[in-house]
């Protein structure tokens, strides 16, 4: 079984080298060729048989100090990326950027790997990254023109001009939803004879893209029928659905007869689309206002949405119903002073939380004739706890179930490859570990679900009385066989007193941490684990003799999708959601987790739970 696992690694590695983009140069110390990919002979113009065993002469004659010089530095330590050139075998000098590494076999540096790539591509790519941004400020600035207008004829046609500015499209044009129908309320570059052009909501591209739950969508099929077909040469609509608070106001329609739309395309449009909708949506309500200042108290009593009027220095003259229900306090308290939330300007849109927790969205528009403010707000909270709720349900989900499944992947990987090698007594540890982890990956989707089904803002724990030295014995049990590189020390105290809080979180943490000491401490060394009583609480700790964790990153390790930005840590990967996944478990239980140096190098994780009292009971907890 080795000589079959070793045979189908040497003809992956041999597959990813055929298979890769860039040409890959493998050398010994002599820099005589040991490697030489098909890129490679792509690029340089000699096949693999014409060199492999030789010193080609790739480098310039100029270039060879150079060179050596980088290679010297990659031996001792480190990897060097530099922009240089290189020869062809017909004699062209090649602009390259090449990533140089050592080839290490054990410890020793047995010669070089070399990464070559054409310069061009990272200008290519410069160019993109700077396009990108030129057209982002340029939608910040479309979007303040927009905002800066309030006469809805001007903001639509302001709306349509910007579509084919920002996206390139020959022509554009803006709809409204009313009920059942759509109405053509503005174009640009396409005949005035089609504005106020009617038809029905369900069978049209706007419908199709309500339906399919997404706010953009490209349609090539069709469009002859179509009312934008006055566009000559029309091959693709790019459809960006515009909301408020959201509910569907509009949309936005991006007609090429030219050029083909891309997904940087699709992203301005989705953008400008969602502004659009506010930027309407202030518009038309300050339209409304002016048009309806007869029987504006019905409208103002009867709004489900706060609304507030306030005079030229902020104080609040009017407040309807509604705002006093959203906010619980009544006009008589809030007439003549200022509301109790920050106001933005006409046409911005901001969320702020009040003292009771209640989440609002806040909009204004000025009425001119009078220097007044019409300030609108409406409850968002749930909308909020929702989204909140999904995003710990997808990170606890994607990341969360990855921990016991490394383990028993671990422990699998390990009796399969090394069954023959291990004891009896080693051999049942990790038999027991891996049925140990099965039942906590069944226990953790119950949990899940559980949270998913509620819309919790935590983890749902169960807090109880239960043996944590147990809980360390598990998570540690034949750990030592997993690394050759490392040494595992578990030292804790006989008659070590009870905890209050959730075993089945409290594995998870002890996991996570576990698995983080390994993966920081790439070259091995001591995994120490210790635990001890101290004040009322029980202390565990991990030590590595790793990489450790620069200071001003001891804090920020623990925030979602947050890595040490300083040191060797950002090589192991990962999008930093394993830790605050582990402080979010451990609080819910009334414990916590922080990171600290380990004396000698390295990093010590320290977990603190809450001692078990002589009496109590078990609660659940969210």
């Amino acid at each position: 079984m080795g000589d079959y696992r070793a045979s189908s690694d040497q003809e992956t590695a041999s597959a990813v080298l055929a298979s890769s983009p860039n040409a890959v140069v493998a050398l010994d110390r002599d820099q005589t060729v040991l490697v030489w990919n098909l890129a490679a002979e792509r690029l340089f113009g000699w096949t693999a048989e014409e060199v492999l065993g030789r010193r080609v002469p790739i480098v310039p004659g100029e270039l060879t100090a150079e060179h050596n010089a980088v290679l010297e530095r990659v031996r001792t330590g480190g990897q060097v990326s530099l922009r240089t050139k290189r020869v062809r075998s017909d004699g062209t000098v090649l602009d390259l950027r090449v990533d140089i590494s050592a080839l290490r076999q054990g410890s020793s540096v047995a010669g070089y790997v070399c990464v070559h790539h054409l310069a061009e591509a990272d200008e290519a790519a410069g160019q993109r990254m700077a396009r990108r941004a030129r057209l982002v400020r340029r939608l910040t600035d479309v979007v303040g023109d927009i905002n800066a207008e309030l006469e809805l004829p001007a903001v639509l046609d302001r709306i349509s001009a910007s579509l084919t500015e920002l996206t390139g499209a020959d022509a554009g044009g803006f709809v409204l939803i009313e009920g059942d129908l759509l109405r053509l309320v503005s174009t640009y570059q396409l005949p005035d004879s089609i504005r106020g052009t009617v038809t029905d909501l369900h069978t049209s591209l706007v419908g199709k893209l309500l339906r399919t739950g997404k706010t953009v969508m490209l349609e090539s099929q069709g469009l002859d029928e179509l009312v934008w077909a006055e566009l000559s040469g029309l091959h693709t609509i790019a459809l960006g659905l515009a909301a408020v608070g959201g509910r569907p106001y509009g949309a936005l329609y991006a007609l090429f007869a030219r050029r083909k739309p891309g997904h940087v395309e699709l992203e301005l449009l989705e953008l400008l689309a969602g502004h659009a909708g506010i930027a309407v949506g202030n518009a038309m309500a300050y339209q409304d206002a002016v048009r309806q200042r007869a029987h504006e108290r019905a409208i103002f009593d009867a709004s489900a949405d706060g609304i507030a009027v306030l005079d030229g220095a902020g104080r609040v003259l009017r407040w309807n119903p509604a705002a006093a229900e959203i906010t619980a306090m009544p006009a008589d308290s809030v007439i003549g002073g200022h509301p109790p939330f920050p106001v933005p300007d006409p046409g911005e849109k901001l969320t702020f939380q009040l003292d009771t927790g209640r989440w609002l969205d806040v909009v204004s528009a000025r009425i001119e004739e009078t220097g007044e403010l019409v300030v609108d707000f409406r409850d968002v909270s749930t909308a909020k706890a929702l989204e909140e709720a999904k995003d710990l349900f997808l990170a606890t989900t994607s990341h969360e179930l990855r921990t016991p499944i490394t383990i028993v992947r671990g422990f699998a990987s390990t009796l399969a490859a090394r069954w023959d090698k291990l004891s009896d007594d080693e051999r049942r540890s990790a038999v027991h570990t891996i049925a140990e982890r099965s039942r906590s990956l069944a226990q953790l989707m119950d949990h899940l679900l559980l949270g998913a089904r509620a819309g919790a803002e935590e983890p749902a724990v169960r807090v109880e009385t239960f043996d944590l030295a147990e809980r360390i014995s598990a998570a540690t049990l034949g750990l030592p066989v997993l690394s050759d590189r490392h040494r595992v020390e578990v030292r804790v105290p006989d008659g070590l007193p009870p905890v209050r809080g959730d075993a089945l979180a409290t594995d998870i943490v002890l996991g996570q941490l576990l698995e983080n000491a390994f993966k920081y401490s790439p070259e091995g060394g001591l995994i120490g684990v210790q635990a001890w009583a101290e004040d009322g609480t029980v202390i565990v700790v991990v030590d590595d003799e790793g990489v450790g964790i620069a200071a001003h990153d001891r804090e920020r390790i623990f925030e979602r999708f947050v890595q040490a930005d300083s040191g060797d840590r950002r090589r192991f990967g990962g999008v930093g959601l394993g830790l605050y996944i582990v402080r979010s478990l451990a609080r819910a239980q009334g414990g916590e987790v922080s990171a600290h140096p380990r004396p000698g190098g390295g990093t010590r994780m320290k977990l603190v739970m809450g001692r078990a009292p002589t009496i109590g009971s078990d609660t659940p907890m969210r």
